[in-house]
């Protein structure tokens, strides 16, 4: 049987304003059906990184809040830290980067929580034996929470494909712990040229898997004084990286796992995991606008490769990101983007990445039993002015 997705333009009018329409949108996906009263919701969202424009607007966030709040629950925004050195890598630069792009609260109407605490270790492991996951490590405020509503700003993404629920919910419900799994094969890289030997990775490892060592012959370096490298031991390291963040060199980055459909596999497991015990208690809402080439990770946000298109919800996210893929591909691009010339792109997607198979994603999210790619598009009335 198809999922229903229900679809509404941005087209509006006086008695017809885009706030209203979300929550239009909102309740007919069945906001109301998925929270129960005084009970905890989860607003997982991305609050952009510093420089970044395409996030989705807080004033856009605010319908989905104050419907939360009139179906009797308690919301609460929120998000993690991020994996990689930028401005969300822990939760004091992460708050102040949310409030820095409008996030504060009297704009969103809801406080806001880093939902894997202050540096990314407020974790919970949760089953799910699946291909490559038997435990996956999920937030502990998205854990606990008695309801979610995923709030995604759909765009393409230079490993995934695209970002939609999905990612949303997977690697963005992840801690710092559960992206490494996810990235890589666990233990950071060090790039010996930008080594110093200082140590302060050294005194950041909880786990003694990091030491330093008299550095080789032939092995580069930043200067010709600099004797002293580190050295990390697999067998000990927990893939936390809390040493990636505290190496001010940047000398330990991610090993990054170059088997992409692998990663996007990876991703469908840990979003199963992220709303392991509230499946009929779920929201997914993506954001058809400003669809940037790339993931809103970056401290840029390119030129959007089509024109904005709309906004869409679900109550199963793979039948959401797989319309909100079709809508895109039906979408004209701009020449103005990096998709430049008159030519027809049918798969847009593969146009900006032809190397990325980003079907695997919605496959494997449809074989874990997160949802099924097959839906209905439902467009909700008040699309005309």
């Amino acid at each position: 049987m198809a999922s229903q997705v229900y679809f509404t333009s941005l087209r509006t009018g006086y008695r017809n304003s885009l706030p209203t329409k979300i929550q239009r949108l909102a309740l007919a996906a069945g906001l109301e059906d998925i929270v129960r009263k005084g009970g905890l919701t989860a607003v997982k969202l991305h609050f952009g990184e510093k420089g970044g424009t395409a996030f989705i607007r807080p004033v856009l966030v605010r319908p989905v809040v104050d419907a939360l709040l009139q179906a009797g629950a308690r919301p609460f925004i929120t998000d993690t830290g991020t994996l990689y050195v930028g401005s969300r890598g822990n939760a004091v630069d992460h708050l102040n980067t949310a409030i820095l792009n409008g996030f504060a609260y009297p704009v969103a109407g809801a406080p806001l929580i880093i939902a894997d605490g202050l540096d990314g270790g407020d974790e919970v492991a949760v089953p799910v034996n699946l291909k490559h996951f038997r435990e996956v490590m999920i937030a502990s405020a998205i854990v606990r929470a008695d309801s979610m509503v995923s709030l995604a700003h759909f765009k393409l993404h230079d490993a995934a494909g695209f970002g939609g629920a999905i990612k949303n919910i997977g690697m963005g419900a992840a801690s710092r712990k559960g992206k490494m799994a996810q990235h890589s094969e666990v233990a950071p890289k060090i790039v010996n040229k930008k080594c110093i030997g200082c140590g302060l990775c050294v005194e950041q490892c909880a786990h003694g898997a990091i030491s330093i060592v008299e550095r080789q012959a032939g092995l580069a370096a930043p200067s010709p004084s600099v004797s002293k490298v580190v050295q990390i031991d697999r067998k000990l390291c927990v893939g936390c990286a809390q040493c990636i963040h505290a190496c001010q060199q940047g000398a330990l980055t991610i090993d990054w796992d170059t088997d992409f459909p692998k990663l996007m596999e990876k991703i469908a497991e840990y979003a199963a995991g992220a709303i392991k015990g509230k499946e009929k208690r779920s929201l997914f809402i993506n954001f058809l606008t400003q669809i940037s080439p790339a993931c809103d990770c970056y401290p840029f946000s390119d030129a959007p490769i089509v024109g904005d298109i709309g906004i869409a919800a679900s109550k199963d996210p793979v039948a959401l990101d797989q319309a909100c893929v079709d809508l895109l591909n039906k979408s004209p691009h701009l020449p103005s983007s990096c998709l430049k010339g008159q030519e027809h792109y049918p798969d847009k997607i593969r146009a900006v990445y032809p190397k990325l198979d980003w079907e695997r994603q919605l496959i494997h999210a449809e074989e874990v039993g997160l949802g099924a790619r097959d839906y209905e598009l439902v467009e909700i009335e008040g699309n005309k002015r």
